[in-house]
């Protein structure tokens, strides 16, 4: 018995230690951008590996510099952001209104080719983005598209969109069929299904899939690059990061402070849905 308890308190304390070592890990490196962000240039020539800021040396000025628009010798990020939010929201909302009736016709109606659909739809990641982008380049160009935010938005929604609907038809297959012919029975159509009983049994797995698209086109780098890159008004923020790192002028505390700000909407976002993240996500691990 007591050999038995050694070995459960050591893997426990095993557990704990693994874990603390993920923890650092993985916190370490964002701490480290925080605390360079808001230390003066400066002291961080002075004392280059310090993971503290004293108070009397926090500054906001980085931040600051950021924000502002170019024309007032800031870097414009707030323009940055203000696009990213704006594709990023319109390719997740516009990806779900797709996503969201084809899932359900793929996991509920019978059509020929209906089980190849989903290798179909998973084949397109087994293709590098550097593959199509020429040929999206090529299209955008001639239909005028390119340089533009609404390019842009359809081209993420051509990369979000099939694991999307692979995602919520697996959450749909899960919902008892039953359900539905009680709705049918009551007078239901198929609209009204969906709106009445799949979809809001779906919640989860609806918003697991939209943080999905939404952290997808947030952080998206190469097509932003390939569409955007002679309009530095519509850039996005990670473009606009990107490039900022490029700079020999630009001081890295305001490189980190960018970083920050690219950083922390998908972080909070990620926290304030990580249980319908995590639901939605395994629901579809298991039917019945």
């Amino acid at each position: 018995m007591d050999r038995d308890r050694i070995e459960t308190v050591s893997l426990c304390w095993l557990r704990r230690l693994v874990i603390a070592g993920f923890l650092v890990v993985t916190l370490l490196p964002f701490w480290y951008m925080l605390v360079l962000s808001v230390r003066p240039i400066e002291r961080l020539l002075l004392e280059p590996g310090s993971l503290w800021v004293p108070f009397g040396e926090l500054t906001v000025a980085t931040y600051a510099e950021v924000l502002k628009s170019v024309s007032d010798g800031g870097q414009g990020f707030l323009t940055f952001i203000r696009n990213s939010g704006l594709v990023a929201l319109a390719a997740t909302a516009l990806t779900l209104v797709v996503a969201i009736p084809g899932a359900y016709a793929v996991s509920r109606l019978r059509f020929f080719g209906r089980r190849q659909v989903s290798a179909l739809f998973l084949a397109v990641y087994l293709f590098p983005s550097i593959v199509i982008a020429i040929p999206l380049f090529v299209v955008f160009t001639r239909a005028g598209l390119r340089g533009s935010l609404t390019g842009l938005v359809l081209v993420y929604i051509s990369q979000t969109l099939p694991v999307s609907v692979y995602m919520l038809k697996n959450y749909f297959e899960t919902i008892p069929v039953s359900l539905e012919e009680s709705a049918a029975i009551d007078g239901a159509g198929r609209l009204g299904i969906i709106r009445r009983v799949s979809l809001p049994l779906a919640a989860p797995s609806v918003m697991a899939v939209a943080l999905y698209d939404f952290m997808i086109a947030w952080n998206e780098y190469l097509f932003a690059l390939l569409f955007l890159v002679d309009r530095p008004d519509r850039w996005t923020v990670s473009l606009g990061l990107s490039l900022l790192a490029d700079g020999v002028e630009v001081p890295k505390t305001v490189l980190m402070a960018g970083s920050v700000i690219l950083t922390l909407p998908i972080v909070v976002l990620f926290f304030a849905g990580e249980r319908l993240l995590t639901e939605g996500l395994t629901s579809g691990a298991e039917k019945g």
